[in-house]
């Protein structure tokens, strides 16, 4: 089969044959029809994120395809079926704190490395292996393409985030780089599990209108001018009663004070969800006062990814059409050109832009 291998940091991907992916007990193998490509996936395989990839290496994170192979494990997935590939691995040796790897992208501690070391590769490439739990059958009478299920793997991951702030039909959420591809699959998402309104604050003005236009009045637009003062009274004043959680998304580049003041623009007993990556590449650490935390009886709590769970519940809002992916902007490209769609992901990284690599076409 072809893939894209990462051969080594700062190098383009190359494109060549490799032997095809060998499923055994608990696995199955996919025929990769289309895979989201991050628009941050330059830095990565350029080394500027510092990801614990190990080259050489078939990059990737999740994707839609058809099964070619099952294990004698699996009772329900056939050969033939269209499921999502889910990136999240988790080690099936310890329930309470598994290890986890994200398959073809990253991973977390030395466990989390050995399971990375197992499942290597992922899915920039025309078939890739797959543990059976992390396979989730799709609508068989859908009206959606490989295409457009692709975006579930930008969807799911604040999915993740509200989920762990328990967000509420009827509640407002501010959202931290609401203007970014992720913040922005958080308004859409949060406002298909009846959120009553979002704010969403951002320095963008193009893209705070996109939003606008596209939700009206349930999404709160607020421009950001860097004055952690006069931006979260602005914020404050958006949201037109008390903000219930903040989910945070804000990208590495962002300063930490940025995300101190969407945080603290939550009400008294609200919660506060981290998923973003200020800090991951230096400079200041957030510092939540520790009198505004006690006295508000304030929840701050990280998520990295999702529960196993999500999965099957992004799949449902998708395809009852709760959450309309059919309004994003696709742009496709063949294996041969991953250079140029990782190029393309990251000159198009804002609103509803997905960059779509399809190994199989």
């Amino acid at each position: 089969m072809r893939a894209a291998v990462l051969t080594e940091f700062g190098a383009p991907l190359a494109v060549r044959e490799v032997p095809d992916p060998v499923a055994e007990g608990g696995e199955v193998a996919v025929e990769v029809l289309a895979t989201c490509v991050p628009p941050y996936a330059e830095d990565v395989f350029g080394g500027r994120r510092n990801y614990p990839l190990e080259p050489p290496v078939i990059p990737g994170v999740g994707g839609v395809g058809r099964v070619v192979h099952v294990g004698p494990d699996a009772t329900r997935l056939r050969v033939g079926d269209l499921v999502w590939c889910d990136c999240t691995v988790r080690a099936r040796d310890d329930a309470l704190t598994p290890d986890i790897a994200l398959q073809g992208w990253s991973s977390r501690g030395e466990g989390g490395a050995r399971l990375a070391r197992h499942l290597h590769d992922g899915s920039f490439a025309e078939r890739m292996r797959v543990p059976t739990e992390n396979v989730h059958v799709l609508p068989p009478d859908t009206p959606l393409d490989a295409t457009h299920w692709s975006s579930l793997g930008v969807y799911v991951i604040p999915y993740g985030g509200l989920l762990a702030g328990r967000l509420e039909a009827g509640e407002t959420l501010l959202v931290g780089g609401a203007t970014g591809n992720l913040g922005s699959a958080a308004v859409a998402t949060a406002l298909a599990m009846g959120a009553a309104r979002v704010v969403a604050p951002g320095r963008n003005r193009a893209a705070l209108d996109l939003l606008a236009d596209r939700f009206g009045d349930r999404v709160r637009p607020v421009e950001l001018t860097g004055d952690e003062t006069v931006d979260r009274a602005a914020m404050t004043a958006a949201a037109s009663g008390p903000i219930d959680m903040v989910l945070d998304l804000l990208p590495p580049s962002a300063p930490a004070s940025a995300a101190r003041t969407v945080a603290m623009t939550v009400r008294e007993y609200g919660r506060v969800v981290l998923m973003g990556g200020v800090g991951m590449l230096g400079g200041e650490d957030l510092s939540l006062p520790y009198p505004w935390l006690m006295r508000n009886s304030v929840t701050v709590r990280g998520q990295w990814m999702y529960p196993r769970s999500a999965n099957a519940a992004m799949i449902r809002l998708i395809a009852s059409g709760t959450l309309d992916v059919t309004r994003d902007r696709f742009t496709t490209f063949p294996l041969a050109a991953t250079n140029t769609a990782i190029h393309h992901a990251a000159a198009h990284p804002g609103p509803y832009d997905r960059t779509v690599l399809v190994p199989s076409a």
